[in-house]
């Protein structure tokens, strides 16, 4: 991706809000959590949908633990089963035996939202491999339209729509009318990577993005099997997002098992830490819970998270030129420093540098954005200088709006596994 002088576009107030909350849950859950499926044909019986106990208020409990601002659920998945009572499709809940047929996941889940103040997206795959009307690109086009529509209407503000890219490869909707129908009925909601996105891919399922986080991008990754990208008309604003899953599939599978404490804190650090934002998959088993072990492990690592960046010492900024002057009110010691940038004009800030006063380099990076975590060896300091590159000249440093410092005892960043590899299975023929 490139990213030619100085910022051409800059963010709306929406999307500088999904910037400013960092952390969701996405919620991978439908007729392939019943059949130990990652993919399926869009032939699994529906009567195999049936969850013993679905709860979604734990669902949302267990987002809100983990420190997540909003959610994302599958409504639909590759296989075509629709979560809610679809007037397009017999191919849904309303064909399984889960409240005998009157149920509608879509709805507990998005009252649960409101309940408990948790911002709600929903995921409509392009590609749907039970509509038997796929292969005529006006017609299924036209069958997507009332989905999403009926999705639109009927579940309240929706947060972020979410267009999976995989299966869709030389296939082309009819973006123009789905971005029409979005502003009409959900013109807050962040449209993610195809279309006309307002937020875009990382380009992997690790969670992991790299140091520079550009904002304003020229072109997006498609999906995660052709290795394909996307080219944008011009540059356009679009803050990443980086998904993953606690445990090896996307669907909750019992023989599976979730990551570990320091993994999740690796990811986190690689993702929230760089400036990008975090979709962290929790995937409901059969009884429709998020499982116990894994709502053990996000507490646990929420509870570290948030532990090591409990006592923020924010210091007193002084611009001049290319550099800023961090003074805080006493002698500290830090091992932890997060900055912030103003990003209401754009994105500007290409590289910085953190050195002590006596010319001690602490680190040396690129990007800030909307955060940016540096992690050194515990130092005892007063002032702390930030030396910026950035597209405004003499007023470079003034981009730079927050220091803090945080002294975590000598947490470091956790390595990744060494057989670490992403939660991705190939696309059916």
């Amino acid at each position: 991706m490139t990213n030619p002088g100085p910022p051409r576009s800059v963010p709306t107030p929406a999307q500088l809000r999904w910037q400013e909350a960092g952390l969701g849950v996405f919620w991978h859950f439908g007729i392939n959590t019943f059949n130990d499926r990652e993919w399926s044909d869009g032939t699994l019986d529906p009567a195999t949908f049936d969850p013993g106990d679905l709860d979604a208020d734990q669902w949302v409990r267990t987002a809100l633990e983990a420190g997540a601002r909003y959610a994302v659920l599958t409504a639909k998945h590759h296989d075509g089963f629709c979560l809610w009572p679809s007037a397009t499709t017999d191919y849904s809940v309303a064909s399984s035996p889960w409240r005998d047929g009157r149920g509608d996941v879509v709805a507990e889940v998005a009252a649960a939202c409101r309940r408990h103040g948790l911002a709600l997206g929903l995921y409509l795959s392009p590609w749907d491999r039970n509509a038997p009307c796929y292969a005529d690109p006006d017609a299924y086009d036209e069958l997507y339209l009332t989905q999403l529509r009926e999705l639109c209407t009927n579940y309240g503000e929706l947060f972020e729509l979410w267009f999976d890219g995989a299966g869709s490869a030389g296939r082309s909707y009819s973006w123009d009318r789905i971005a029409a129908l979005i502003d009409e009925l959900q013109p807050g909601a962040m449209v993610f990577n195809m279309g006309r996105p307002t937020i875009r891919w990382v380009g992997n399922e690790d969670g992991l993005a790299a140091d520079p986080v550009e904002y304003e991008v020229d072109r997006t990754h498609s999906d995660n099997y052709t290795e394909g990208t996307a080219d944008l008309a011009e540059a356009q604003y679009l803050p990443p997002e980086c998904d993953v899953s606690i445990r090896p599939g996307w669907f909750h599978h019992d023989a599976e098992s979730p990551k570990s404490v320091d993994h999740l804190l690796a990811i986190a650090y690689r993702s929230i830490g760089l400036g990008a934002g975090l979709l962290l998959n929790l995937p409901p088993d059969a009884r429709g819970h998020i499982p116990d072990e894994d709502v053990a492990r996000v507490r646990a690592w929420r509870t570290e998270w948030d532990r090591r960046f409990a006592a923020p010492v924010p210091a007193t900024l002084t611009s001049s030129g290319d550099t800023v002057l961090a003074r805080f009110e006493r002698p500290v010691t830090i091992d932890h420093l997060v900055l912030r940038e103003d990003l209401t004009a754009g994105q500007h800030v290409r590289g910085h540098e953190v050195r002590t006063p006596d010319g001690v380099v602490l680190v040396a990076a690129g990007t800030v954005g909307v955060r940016r975590v540096h992690v050194f060896e515990p130092v005892r300091v007063r002032e702390l200088l930030v030396r910026v590159d950035a597209d405004g000249g003499a007023s470079a440093a003034g981009h730079v709006t927050s220091v803090t410092g945080h002294d975590t005892g000598g947490a470091v960043v956790p390595d990744l596994p060494a057989n670490y590899r992403a939660p991705t299975t190939p696309p059916p023929d």
